[in-house]
């Protein structure tokens, strides 16, 4: 079984909403109550065109798309240097633990040296367990000094 890994394409769009909305559900399971609104439309309005919020990889076994990580790029004033950050990473139940998601994860790693960024970030869901020992086997390491804030901002 090989694992294929390639940057999306605006075709991958109704697969990758797919895999979303079973992360989705696979969060709420363990508790997260966020009203998840992306969708194949949102995928391909913010994913594409000219100036792209944030771009997208897929995974696929025998030209079947079974995993995704999107990410976009920022930049860490203290490093002086730009960063990647990971906005989702999720494979499909029935493809898991056979190197999909460490392929995704290697592939971004690619994608980060190749752009000169130093480091990549990303945010686990407090309940999943599961993605905090796959992160930890790759080698990735809790920030234990930060929390992450947000703030709404009002149309």
């Amino acid at each position: 079984m090989a694992i294929n890994v390639r940057r999306a394409v605006e075709a991958d769009a109704e697969r990758v909403a797919s895999l979303s909305r079973d992360f989705a559900e696979h969060l709420r399971k363990l508790g997260d109550t966020t009203d998840f609104q992306f969708t194949a439309e949102t995928y391909r309005r913010d994913g594409f065109g000219v100036n792209p919020a944030f771009f997208g990889l897929v995974a696929e076994i025998d030209a079947e798309v079974v995993g995704y990580l999107l990410y976009h790029f920022g930049y860490d004033a203290d490093l002086a240097a730009r960063t990647l950050y990971i906005i989702d990473l999720y494979v499909s139940e029935e493809s898991r633990r056979q190197g999909v998601g460490k392929s995704l994860m290697a592939f971004a790693q690619r994608v980060c040296r190749d752009v000169g960024a130093k480091e990549i970030w990303w945010s686990v869901y407090k309940s999943n367990q599961p993605a905090y020992g796959f992160y930890a086997r790759l080698g990735g390491e809790m920030v234990d000094d930060q929390d992450f804030m947000y703030l709404a901002v009002e149309p």
